[in-house]
């Protein structure tokens, strides 16, 4: 997508340890405009999946699938990233370990909002080594729902994550794929 990958290159920074601050318009302060057009991305390339869910996890991630599934016209399930009072069903839970934190989290969603009769579609900010789409994947495991896809507004290329979800058989569509990023520059993949 040309509007994310020039947003990025205009409003984006390269920090240390290989992460990409996009906190301007996409996971602090939210560019609505872009965020619908994101939504409608995913939309195009997976309307023929008979979609009946999204999925994501907390909070980044949160945005994006709220976009995606005003444009399909289906819930959108966040998985929680702890435990709280308000959970008061069974879950299924799974360990994720945060590339941009270093901690693994337990995420959870209750049973109720994902069923074995869910075809879902996974939506996050980020993929970098595919840690916390595997987690997703196992709670759609777990409840026996069906993965139509992964969409990704952006994808860091260089490690991984993303390739090793395709050759796994996972339709991984990536709005934008950074292939390099060093301290002062990032390349996308064409």
């Amino acid at each position: 997508m040309e509007l994310l990958k020039q947003r990025i290159l205009a409003d984006g920074a390269v920090r240390p340890g290989n992460i990409l601050k996009v906190d301007s318009f996409l996971n602090h302060q939210l560019d609505v405009a872009l965020l619908d057009r994101m939504g409608e991305a995913f939309f195009e390339h997976f309307k023929a999946q008979n979609i009946t869910r999204i999925l994501t996890v907390e909070a980044s991630g949160i945005a994006i699938a709220m976009a995606a599934g005003r444009f399909f016209g289906v819930p959108v399930v966040f998985a929680k990233k702890s435990q709280s009072k308000n959970l008061d069903g069974e879950l299924y839970t799974a360990p994720v370990k945060s590339f941009t934190h270093g901690t693994i989290n337990t995420i959870v969603v209750e049973k109720r909002f994902l069923t074995g009769a869910d075809r879902v579609l996974i939506v996050d900010d980020f993929l970098a080594t595919g840690n916390a789409q595997r987690g997703l994947l196992a709670l759609c495991s777990q409840a026996g729902a069906s993965v139509a896809g992964i969409g990704i507004a952006i994808e860091k290329g260089f490690q991984g994550g993303g390739d090793a979800l395709r050759r796994e058989g996972y339709d991984v569509y990536s709005l934008a794929i950074v292939e390099k990023m060093t301290d002062d520059s990032l390349t996308f993949r064409t």
